[in-house]
């Protein structure tokens, strides 16, 4: 069991997402930074897809009722335990009775904390994600709030060595960590404006040719008005060379839209299934965890990239996480 002691800004159970709905007006959801999320999962033990906790800029407070294994990927929410940091991407056994705090947020802005055996919350639609907007999904369809107790799913035999293991070594401590961790090539947070690689979208040709050169010229600031349904974009205006009436049609996560104002909106994981402003790009999948960790106030630059480039860098991707799952397999058979 885990207890809520403190929430948080915004802390969600989330998974992959709740696939195969769309045409019936139920959006995916689900974490907004998808490799943050597997790789904790994997760092644990579970199945990629068991449901983590999304923790958003302000962190919560969250009390452990039993000996567990953690990892916390993604954003550096400054997590600690009596006092003493806790160290990211890598397993992390926990005593019973120990809290888990958040503090500054120092990198990034979002966290995702996996624990052994996962988050055991109720599946609608075969999935445990969260859909904030109609209440359904994660622990009764909303937010975290304080004292709410999270039932925990049984770790698998693989989880149970890993914790038997680290109970041997943990002594009075409070917590004990792995010695080695994830690589830095993983971790979807830059230092400088990340340049995001972008596909062409189906009406950018309906951009002027000054809108098109200052698209993948200019940098663009996040507003204060974006969420998990998109961030708003502000930056040079773009405009269509005539004003067309469109056809809505579906949209993904990562489409880029620009509606009359001018100001791009990047669709995320809350985005609705369909829209009807021209769509000037796409985000490439494998940049999508870059776009999850900016907040507002952070800067942008789309970079274009082709079709296939943009596929040769996902399945790139897709391969270095299956060494990864084969490298963990390697390192739990020996010395933690």
């Amino acid at each position: 069991m885990v207890k809520i002691i403190k929430p948080g800004l915004l802390t969600t159970i989330q998974d992959l997402g709740r696939y195969g709905f769309q045409k019936f007006g139920v959006i995916v959801s689900g974490v907004m930074d998808s490799l943050s999320h597997r790789i904790a999962n994997l760092l644990v033990g579970n199945e990629e897809n068991a449901p983590t906790l999304e923790i958003t800029m302000v962190g919560p407070v969250i009390e452990f009722e039993r000996d567990t294994l953690i990892s916390i990927c993604g954003g550096d929410l400054s997590p600690s335990i009596d006092g003493k940091f806790v160290p990211l991407w890598r397993p992390v056994f926990v005593k019973k009775g120990s809290q888990l705090r958040f503090g500054q947020c120092k990198a990034g802005c979002r966290s995702y904390l996996a624990v052994a055996g996962g988050f055991d919350v109720p599946r609608v639609m075969g999935s445990a994600s969260t859909y904030l907007r109609a209440g359904i999904g994660g622990f009764k369809g909303r937010p975290l709030k304080t004292g709410d107790e999270l039932k925990l799913s049984p770790p698998n035999n693989r989880s149970v060595q890993m914790i038997h293991d680290f109970s041997t070594k943990i002594g009075d401590q409070k917590f004990v960590a792995t010695k080695w961790s994830v690589s830095t090539e993983f971790i979807p947070i830059s230092n400088k404006i990340p340049s995001i690689r972008v596909i062409k979208g189906r009406q950018y040709q309906l951009f002027s040719k000054e809108s098109q050169k200052s698209f993948f010229r200019e940098p663009f600031e996040i507003t204060t008005q974006s969420d998990r349904m998109g961030y708003r974009l502000k930056g040079s205006v773009l405009s269509l060379t005539s004003t067309e009436e469109m056809i809505s049609e579906a949209v993904n996560f990562g489409t880029i839209q620009v509606p009359p104002d001018g100001n791009p909106i990047v669709l995320l994981a809350d985005r609705q299934t369909t829209g009807g402003y021209p769509k000037i790009g796409q985000v490439a999948t494998v940049d999508l965890p870059y776009i999850a960790q900016l907040k507002p106030g952070d800067k942008i630059k789309f970079v274009e990239v082709s079709h296939e480039e943009a596929q040769r860098l996902y399945l790139e991707r897709e391969r270095e996480i299956q060494q990864l799952k084969r490298a963990l397999s390697i390192k739990w058979k020996g010395e933690m």
